[in-house]
């Protein structure tokens, strides 16, 4: 390294970065074909990288890099990831010998006169790429996955070359670090700290992470292991509320996935970090897991979703330590494989520290609604799908694999048993510690557990897009019910037969009766003693998957008898077939009306009211919406009022009476309550009156401009601020304002923090200003290619979600229609993620074109 950096502080260097064209064929990015051939010959890799931080950001990091690695065939010229441009490498040498620097297509190329077989070692001085590298003022983070570690420094980055690190950072002062591994030596001198962190364990690139910056510290030591946390809350009181139970969270989840897996957990440290803003609810990187703070640390009086939502988040990135950093999927392809594994096993973990809920609902609630919310679409993708170059690995992510893949996996366990599953997952994990491994790896092992053929069940669940639906018929000969048959059809027309088992509830009179039905054949018998089909609840425990047939009279006539799953499934069947256009449009809301004046239940309440929500906006005319509020309105106020003393239900009753208000009166209220009206039990923190300042600037545009600046005046937390001075041009009744902010988002600077961008498109598209703001629909598109080179992964998705999901007109649907026309060779991924993000936008502009009148419905 000493030598390197001598030849880098000459003033002009000796190498040329321009490439010569010896290379062939390389393609940018990772392909399946790079990586076969490196992995074939690559192994024992160790990365030694010296990161320097200066102060101002305007300043580049300077960096070193020195790349140990066994080479078993040198008779090809080798090559090394690195999505920066060739102006960045400032010298390298291998093996001792000053190397020309022949840079392509995001490939340093290594001549084989150069390498040799066995240990070589590479030098590298460049200039950090910061692409991935979220560096803000007062703190910076990496986020490499799924292929972004080659925009940091040159790599090997595909998931099967795991690796060792060592990390030095050169820091300012006042700033601190964690990394995957524990710190080993740390000094201060001339204003700069320097912390050297041990060799990590042996992980995948997208792996490799630190976090660097003004953070206060906490650390706790829990059940034995000692845990250190990084966060910039400035609110000392939300601090003290949240801060044990976070740590005793992560302490349940390790003990029980040490129990589960039985294997101690397995590596060096365990610390994390609460970033403001982060792109996603969080990072599994060994040693240094990466959260959402508002995710951890919750405002005064949290709902009972967001308590779950919390510990099963920890308990998801928890679960990856063993599934995921421990067993990695060989390519990402599988990458479904570790998000499934977290999943499933985070549904699980979280029930031991919640006695009081219902878990069979909260799996249901949490799982389905965002699983069905891709497979009815023209854009469902299978849960593994092909994938050519690790490029556009991105587009692997989504609620199939985060949603359905959990639920075909408990499907998997109940078909081969709790205890011999438990005993796959430990084999798995024993075999392949520390190295890679292929979904059929699983199934090969599950196979031999089993009678059952794993290898076609797992064809049709795991290969293949799409649900089944299901059609009851009662079979009458003489005016007597002779048989009741549970029909399973493929819509796609493929004949499909999901092999899958689950339970159905049927009422004679006062007798309620269970039917456990394994559906394995397209035609099944159903042996209930039922009259009508409104005396049955199909999939009734909520393990189905599929459209399963409902009927609203269930609802009223059955309710005070029903289970709280029971319940759940019914409603999450009944909005499934409200969006097939089976239902009315404002008697659903009546029914939802009618439920949450007698429910109690807060999962039930967040699904109903998230399902009125969207009928609500995009499935009303305006003159039906109009009819509909003031009524809905006063409900909502009123339930808010005195339905419970629990200040987490006045708060859901809230949250939804601010969503759908549009009278004068009650947004006079709206606004009353953010000046600082009290309502008795309902506390606001400084993120609800965000938020609900961002819904009076919309609601109430005159008023727009005093109202944005008297909440960025009373706003405390700096990232707090600086995040609504981001969101305000959005906010602004200027529609001239709302144009330039839109066009700037055109620039990828200006779209760094994704999850500011996000809100002010999800202020931009505003229901209320569908008008205005469909215009924007055409130039969103456009940008789609851009913001998958240049976003994170779930970017593309939540972009596309937040332009269209709030239209419902048929010029909408013509400009998505004519988009996907005019680019038939437009990247199949992100046309299917455009699919998904219309189903919305197309079912409601059919439904609405039926021309269904308030009187109808």
């Amino acid at each position: 390294m000493k030598k390197l950096l001598l030849i880098c502080l000459l003033p002009f260097l000796i190498f040329s970065c321009n490439s010569k064209d010896e290379s062939g064929g390389i393609e940018n990015g990772v392909s399946l074909a790079l990586a076969t051939s490196r992995k074939a010959i690559v192994s024992n890799i160790n990365y030694n990288l010296e990161f320097r931080v200066p102060a101002a950001l305007t300043q580049p990091i300077q960096s070193l890099e020195t790349l140990s690695f066994n080479l078993s065939d040198n008779s090809e010229d080798l090559l090394l990831d690195f999505r920066e441009s060739a102006d960045k490498l400032k010298g390298i040498i291998v093996n001792d010998q000053s190397a020309e620097i022949n840079f392509k297509n995001e490939h340093i190329i290594i001549s084989k006169d150069l390498l040799r077989r066995g240990k070589n070692i590479i030098e590298i001085n460049f200039f950090a790429g910061e692409t991935s590298l979220n560096r803000k003022e007062e703190f910076m983070y990496t986020l490499l996955v799924p292929d972004r570690a080659r925009t940091l420094f040159p790599s090997f980055d595909q998931p099967n070359l795991k690796a060792t690190y060592e990390l030095t950072l050169d820091l300012p002062e006042s700033w601190t670090a964690i990394a995957n591994g524990p710190v080993a030596l740390l000094s201060v001198k001339d204003g700069r700290k320097n912390i050297q962190f041990e060799k990590s364990d042996l992980i995948s690139t997208y792996l490799f992470s630190f976090v660097a910056g003004k953070f206060k510290t906490e650390t706790q030591n829990v059940g034995g292991m000692e845990m250190t946390m990084l966060h910039r809350e400035t609110d000392s009181a939300k601090v003290a509320r949240n801060l044990d139970l976070i740590f005793y969270l992560h302490g349940a989840s390790i003990q029980w996935l040490q129990e589960y897996t039985g294997i101690d957990y397995p590596f060096k440290k365990f610390d994390f970090a609460l970033i403001p803003s982060f792109q996603y609810g969080g990072m599994e990187h060994v040693g240094a897991i990466q959260y959402q703070a508002n995710s951890l640390f919750l405002d005064e009086d949290p709902s009972q979703s967001q308590l779950l939502s919390r510990a099963s988040l920890i308990a998801h990135e928890t679960a990856h330590m063993w599934f995921g950093d421990l067993v990695t999927m060989d390519w990402f392809n599988d990458v479904w494989t570790k998000e499934v594994f977290a999943n499933f096993m985070a549904a699980k973990m979280v029930n031991p520290s919640f006695p009081e809920i219902d878990h069979e609902l909260n799996f249901l609630v949490r799982h389905y609604p965002s699983a069905y919310g891709v497979d009815r679409t023209e854009g469902a993708n299978p849960i593994r799908q092909e994938l050519n170059n690790l490029n556009e690995a991105g587009q692997m992510y989504g609620a199939i694999i985060y949603n359905k893949a959990p639920i075909m996996m408990r499907q998997l366990e109940m078909l081969i048993g709790e205890q011999l599953f438990q005993e796959g997952m430990q084999e798995y994990l024993k075999t392949y510690s520390f190295t890679n491994a292929t979904w059929p790896d699983l199934i090969n092992i599950l196979d031999k557990k089993t009678p059952e053929d794993l290898k076609t069940w797992s064809e049709v669940w795991v290969n293949t897009a799409g649900r089944p639906e299901f059609q009851l018929e009662l079979v009458r000969q003489q005016g007597m019910l002779n048989e009741i048959k549970l029909s399973q059809f493929d819509p796609s027309g493929k004949d499909r037969t999901w092999p899958q088992v689950f339970s159905a509830a049927a009422w004679l009179d006062q007798t309620k009766v269970y039917k456990k039905l394994a559906s394995k054949q397209a035609v099944l018998n159903v042996d209930l003693p039922i009259l009508r089909l409104g005396d049955i609840v199909l999939n009734a425990d909520g393990r189905g998957y599929g459209l399963f047939e409902a009927d609203m009279n269930m609802v009223t006539q059955r309710y005070s008898r029903m289970t709280d799953v029971e319940k759940g499934t019914t409603f999450v069947n009944l909005y499934e077939n409200f969006l097939d256009g089976k239902l009315p449009r404002v008697g659903y809301i009546e029914m939802v009306k009618w439920v949450i004046a007698k429910e109690e239940n807060e999962l039930i309440l967040n699904l109903v009211l998230g399902q009125m929500n969207n009928i609500y906006w995009s499935y009303l005319t305006e003159a039906e919406r109009t009819s509909v509020a003031p009524d809905l309105e006063r409900t909502l106020y009123f339930l808010m009022e005195t339905k419970s003393d629990k200040p987490s239900v006045k708060k859901v009753f809230f949250n939804a009476f601010r969503n759908v208000t549009i009278t004068d009166n009650n947004t006079g209220r709206l606004y009353d309550i953010w000046n600082g009206a009290k309502v008795e039990g309902l506390n606001l923190s400084e993120n609800d009156k965000v938020g609900l300042a961002s819904q009076l600037a919309i609601r109430l545009p005159e008023r727009a401009d005093a109202i944005l600046k008297q909440q960025l005046d009373s706003i405390k937390n700096p990232d707090t601020k600086r995040r609504f001075e981001f969101v305000m041009p959005a906010l602004s009744n200027s529609q001239q304002v709302r144009d330039t902010f839109f066009e700037s988002l055109k620039d990828a600077k200006n779209r760094e923090t994704e999850s500011w961008v996000l809100s002010a498109l999800g202020a931009l598209h505003h229901p209320l200003r569908k008008e205005s703001s469909e215009k924007y629909i055409l130039p969103s598109l456009e940008l789609l290619k851009e913001i998958q080179e240049t976003g994170d992964i779930f970017f593309p998705t939540r972009w596309t979600d937040q332009t269209l999901g709030n239209y419902n007109s048929a010029s909408a649907v013509k400009i998505v229609r004519d988009f996907l026309k005019n680019n038939p060779d437009y990247n199949a991924q992100l046309k299917m993620k455009i699919l998904q993000a219309a189903d919305n936008l197309f079912r409601s502009e059919r439904i609405l074109g039926g021309k269904q009148s308030l009187q109808q419905k």
